[in-house]
């Protein structure tokens, strides 16, 4: 733990959205079209209609809301995750949670024609429901019962049979392929403000329930049995918290695809700031997950310059390496 007094982690917090504010104002200015500081001011408090305020107003700054709540929802639901399994390696993305929510949004599109935001809202909380359940109950079956590595081979095989699945529908319905490749990809591109406020009333429950959740997670991090011992009961504790990660990670797949690897990153960096304690591992993960996807993005829109890769892939080159550092430290163990 780097930050040892409850001041220094106020401090560190701070920093936190110091960083997540430059890095949206960062997200507003750069992009292929050249913009100014005065010019994204002068959009937000003297909109003139120019094809620069348009592309402030419209496009960017939608764009960097998205990422922030994308990013904080995955970060966070990371941390819950691994908390809950007791797993280094939990995510929404390992664990297949992303991939199937996606999965039901290619079925809803490829079969039924659906294009509602509201209809995408709900059924990437029942994709991510199905999922979560389903890598669960296959990680449960044996005489060991649930275990770490059971559970993220679980993960593992229903993320790849549920990428699988979709990619078969996309093949033979080339509409559908259209209309959500790129968002498979996981991106923020394009996404309107409209889409965000669809998922938001869920997203802010969740954070919300996050607040009361966390001193309960600590006690159950002491071993089950301590917990009830203390009073908590723990079945309501994890069934709340396996509630809370799906309206997270389903709420940030209706909006953005399925974005890897902040799930996984971000908790650990944040555990490594303030130790153990979920009080300020959640706080940490929803802003430090906001300033890595912002950033991601932006470097998305100048890797392949004048085109944009998917954010996705992006966090997928910062992820990787540091998902195979903690399964090998974490299973070495």
């Amino acid at each position: 733990m780097l930050l040892q007094t409850n001041l220094v982690k106020i401090a560190g917090l701070i920093t936190g959205f110091i960083l997540l504010l430059v890095s949206i104002c960062a997200s507003v200015v750069l992009g292929y079209t050249q913009t100014s500081w005065e010019t994204a001011i002068n959009a937000l408090t003297n909109f003139d209609g120019s094809n620069e305020h348009l592309i402030i107003q419209t496009v960017r700054l939608p764009r960097a809301a998205t990422a922030v709540v994308v990013g904080a929802s995955l970060a966070v639901a990371g941390a819950l995750m691994q908390a809950l399994t007791k797993n280094p390696l939990a995510s929404p993305g390992v664990f297949g949670i992303n991939a199937g929510a996606g999965f039901f949004v290619v079925i809803a599109v490829s079969i039924f024609g659906v294009s509602s935001l509201q209809a995408f809202t709900w059924i990437s909380f029942l994709g991510a429901a199905a999922a979560a359940f389903t890598v669960y109950f296959a990680g449960s079956f044996g005489r060991e019962g649930l275990t770490p590595m059971k559970l993220t081979l679980a993960g593992a095989a229903m993320a790849a049979l549920f990428s699988s699945l979709t990619q078969g529908f996309l093949v033979s319905n080339e509409a559908a392929l259209d209309q959500v490749l790129f968002w498979l990809a996981g991106s923020v591109q394009g996404r309107k403000l409209e889409l965000l406020y669809s998922v938001l009333p869920y997203i802010g429950i969740a954070f919300v329930i996050c607040v009361f959740l966390a001193s309960k997670i600590n006690l159950l991090m002491m071993g089950e049995d301590v917990a009830k011992g203390l009073g908590q009961k723990t079945g309501i504790v994890k069934l709340m918290t396996a509630a809370v990660i799906i309206l997270l990670a389903g709420g940030a797949v209706a909006i953005a695809g399925p974005v890897g690897f902040v799930g996984i990153v971000i908790p650990h960096i944040a555990r490594f700031f303030v130790g153990n304690d979920h009080r300020w591992i959640l706080p940490y993960c929803a802003v430090l997950g906001g300033v890595l996807l912002v950033t991601a993005d932006i470097g998305a829109r100048f890797v392949a310059m004048p085109e944009e890769v998917p954010v996705g892939v992006m966090t997928a080159l910062v992820g990787t390496p540091f998902f195979i550092y903690i399964a090998r430290r974490g299973f070495q163990k």
